[in-house]
This record gives C-alpha cells, structure tokens and sequence, in this order.
C-alpha cells in the first residue's frame, strides 16, 4: 500500500493505494456511521471533511456522536458499497474499522471490525426483503435494496401477520406501526360450517397467551417498512437480469443498464425469482386447482360487521375468510373455489364480482351481506413450489417467496419470510466478509427443514378446509385440533436458535 497504515479509525486512500493521514477530527466516526445507516450519501461523506482543512481539527457533532480519534476517509479500489450502483460516477466507499482504544462505539457485535463486515444486496423489495433490510441494518450492516417496480407498493390486499413475525418487527423497532396500521384479531375468531354452524375458535396466540395477531394491508405493510428505512437505502426501476460472483464479491447486473456488487446478495424476489436458477435447477411452479376471489371493503359499507375477529367458513370443496384491516377500517375478504382452468399466478388479474357471488350461493347469509357490496374483486391462483433441496449458492441465498412459496392456508408466507430475514440478520451480523459462505449455509440449514413443513402443512390445511367428504366430522375435530399446532408456530422464536447457528462458526 505504499506507507504503513497509522492506528486510526479512518485512512483516506487514493487510487494508488497511497495513504493520506492521520488527519485528527471529531467527525470521522460520525460519518462512517451515517453512511453505513444510509443516512448521508456517499458523496456528502467525502465532499465534507475533505472540503475542511484536513491539518486541522474540527470537533462538530453529528448524528450526535463526538469523538477525539484520529481518523480519515478511505476510498477503496472497485468499491463495493452496497448502496451504490456500478454505474455510479462515484467510486469511493466509506469504510468503518475497529479500534482496539473505542470498542464501545461498535455495533453490537464488537468481535467483527466494520471494515471486514458484509454488506448485503437486496433483490426485491416487498414484505420479506424490505424486512430483512431493517433487521440487517439494526445489525448494523451495509445494506441495499434494489425493486424493478417504478415505486413500492402492494395491491389491495389483506396479510395475517401472526405472533411469531410481530416479536420480531418489534426488534426492529416496528411495534408502533403494526399497532397503528395493523387490525388486531382477538377471542372471537371462530371457524364455521359453510351454513354457519360453529366449529370450532381459531388460536390467536401463542403459547404464553400473547396475542400478536393482525390483519394488514399489504400496502400499508410495504409502506412502513420502507419508510422505516434510512433514505437512499432503496433504489427502484432496476430488474435483476443477471448474477455472477467470485471468491471476493458477488455482482448484479440489472435491465437498466446498471451493476452493483456486494459481499452478499439476497433474492427476495417471490415466486417468479430471477435469480434462484443461480442456486437451484429451474422447476415448475406447482398449480393446485384454486383460485381465490380477493378483495376490501370499506367498513362504511358493512357497518355491522364485527372488527376485532378472523372468521373462516369451511367447505365442502371451497372455503370463504373474512378479517379486518387498516385498523378496523377494511374488510378484507377471500374466497377459495376449485378450478381446471391453470391461470398464470397474479396478484391483481381481475375476477368477475357475479361469479364470486355464483360460487357460495346457499352458504351463511353472512357472506352473501359481504358479497353484494363487492364492486370489484381480483383473481389469484394458487400456486407453490416443492420444497428445494437448497437455497445457497457461495454468496447467493434466497429468502421468502423465492426459496419457499406456500399457498396460503396456514397465513404463513409473509410471516415466514420476515423469519427468514431475522435469522439471516442475526447470523450475519458475526460475520466477516471471508466467511459468509460459511454463514449463509447455516441460514439455510437453520430455516429450512421448518419452512418446507409449513410449506407442506399449508397444503394439508387446504385440503382439510376444502374437504369433499360426505361426513365433516373429522375434518371439524381436525380444525379443533388444529389450533395446538398453530399454538406451537407462533410460539417459535427463530433469534436464540440463529445465535447458536452463529456461535458454532466461530
């Protein structure tokens, strides 16, 4: 490198790889660190100490963290910083090391110098990958996220978040928003005959009693978790088209034109993910004969419809499920029904409001005052994919939808996916940038004989709600049993077992 690096927290490196410094100045670690949150764009890092007198030793506070270490901005050749681009016009990185004298202002993981730690490329910016982004950088990691929509957003649609996902976005510090946007389910959630004869309570809690269970607005849901974010950690319009890696990074290459590279890439890009033929053989989707009519309804127009309750009306051969949203100003409801006609998988391909209410004539006249105040609904067919057999690759790991689809008869798949995103963050966070292979392999390991159980049990489920049998009896015991399992999968907490994932690779 020319000269012997100095004992700094910083170093300002140029191009040659010549060291400039020490340069003593309160501000170094303060910028490091409002760059590693996303919170001061790469350019302003540089542009603003260097624009001082570097002999001196200016002493501003920012983010409210002072500090006397001596530091200076390194730039690093063929900088990786997650957030940036390739094609950037910008190629220097701010990178934070450890000091042996300063420990305290490390992140919590103080065994790994933020120089050597992984920063994390993000494919796909819905429920589970803007999820994982908070969690990784609570961790304290380099983060990017990178959507091939022109904007976030989901469509009008309701999600069942459930005990198991919510302690988690407490972690992150989303409590207050899902209380906020978020419509709690409590006691009366019950599971009905098709006529409306009860069977038998739904369980919304966990083992210790807690209820945690919400119906939300999947817009609502994108909504906060991207604004939870630090600015210009997201970046839309880019598609990924391509990946490639070596030893040292992994490489995106996007339909826009432009490449970022990383330590590690995420794909968190559903079902249709461009990226898991990078890790696993292209196969099929798997369609299962359902499509469900899906919708919201303001509660204006359904004024006597009780909001503090998940109510399913179950079969013969189709399934009908209302619950709140929007904190009780929604009605979100869906309606199962069998199908030979194989649609392409779609959130938002447009159902017919007359064969939705052809579908469950006769069945509880609660759901016909639903259905005549359905305007417009939406088709979506029900697809999954067989368990695979794995979701890494060197440094490409799949997380949610793209390496675990699930149909939706246990309520599971965004909840699974934001379990995904705290194991990958707990387990990442001791890691250092030689070893994330090693670390994502127990990411995988650590998730993935739980989430193709409940992959397979969400098949199981629908096949009980949609029962053919003449006598329904043991499908209603069934469901009444049901609830002990939904006790113990709400109950799991992935945190201890990911620290003990990690603490076997040190």
């Amino acid at each position: 490198m020319g000269q012997q690096a100095p004992d700094l927290a910083f170093v300002l490196q140029d191009r040659q790889g010549a060291i400039i410094g020490p340069r003593a100045a309160a501000v170094g670690i303060a910028i490091a660190d409002a760059h590693a949150a996303g919170e001061m764009p790469m350019s302003k890092a540089i542009e603003w100490p260097l624009s001082k007198q570097l002999g001196g030793r200016p002493s501003p506070t920012v983010k409210g963290v002072r500090s006397e270490r001596p530091f200076a901005i390194f730039q690093m050749p063929q900088a990786r910083s997650p957030g940036i681009a390739r094609s950037s016009s910008s190629s220097i990185a701010v990178a934070r090391r450890r000091s042996r004298s300063h420990n305290a202002l490390l992140n919590d993981d103080r065994s790994v110098e933020m120089a050597s730690r992984p920063n994390v490329l993000i494919v796909g910016g819905g429920i589970g990958g803007l999820f994982a982004a908070n969690a990784l950088i609570r961790q304290g990691l380099r983060v990017s996220v990178y959507e091939q929509a022109s904007a976030l957003g989901e469509i009008g649609a309701g999600v069942f978040v459930t005990p198991n996902a919510v302690r988690h976005l407490e972690r992150v510090g989303l409590g207050p928003a899902v209380e906020r946007w978020g419509a709690r389910v409590g006691p009366g959630s019950y599971y009905f005959r098709h006529d409306g004869t009860p069977i038998a309570p739904v369980q919304v809690s966990d083992a210790s009693g807690w209820n945690a269970t919400f119906g939300m607005h999947r817009a609502d849901f994108v909504d906060f978790l991207a604004a939870h974010l630090p600015a210009g950690i997201v970046h839309t319009n880019h598609r990924a088209i391509s990946f490639e890696q070596t030893d040292d990074l992994a490489r995106v290459k996007f339909g826009n034109g432009a490449m970022a590279e990383a330590d590690v890439v995420v794909a968190a890009d559903g079902i249709h993910s461009e990226l898991r033929s990078y890790v696993f053989p292209l196969s099929k989707p798997v369609f299962h004969g359902t499509i469900c009519y899906r919708g919201l309804i303001a509660r204006e127009r359904l004024p006597n419809w009780p909001m503090d309750r998940w109510q399913m009306w179950a079969g013969p051969s189709r399934h009908f499920l209302v619950f709140p949203v929007r904190h009780g100003t929604m009605v979100n409801y869906v309606g199962f029904v069998p199908t030979d006609e194989e649609m392409k998988e779609s959130w938002s391909a447009p159902g017919d409001p007359a064969v939705l209410v052809r579908e469950f004539e006769g069945w509880d006249p609660r759901i016909a005052s639903v259905l005549q105040q359905v305007d417009e609904t939406f088709r979506w067919a029900l697809y999954d994919r067989e368990p695979l057999l794995t979701w890494t690759k060197g440094r490409l790991t799949l997380l949610g939808d793209a390496a675990h689809p699930m149909l939706p008869h246990l309520g599971q798949g965004a909840n699974q996916a934001i379990e995904d995103g705290m194991a990958l963050a707990t387990i990442l966070a001791r890691a250092d940038t030689s070893g994330v292979g090693t670390s994502l392999l127990a990411y995988e390991r650590l998730r993935r004989k739980r989430v193709a159980e409940i992959q397979l049990g969400a098949r199981q489920n629908g096949l009980r709600l949609d029962s053919t049998d003449i006598d329904l009896s043991a499908r209603d015991a069934a469901l009444a049993a049901h609830a002990e399992f939904r006790k113990r999968l709400y109950t799991y907490d992935v945190v201890p077992d990911a620290h003990t994932a990690a603490a076997a690779l040190q």
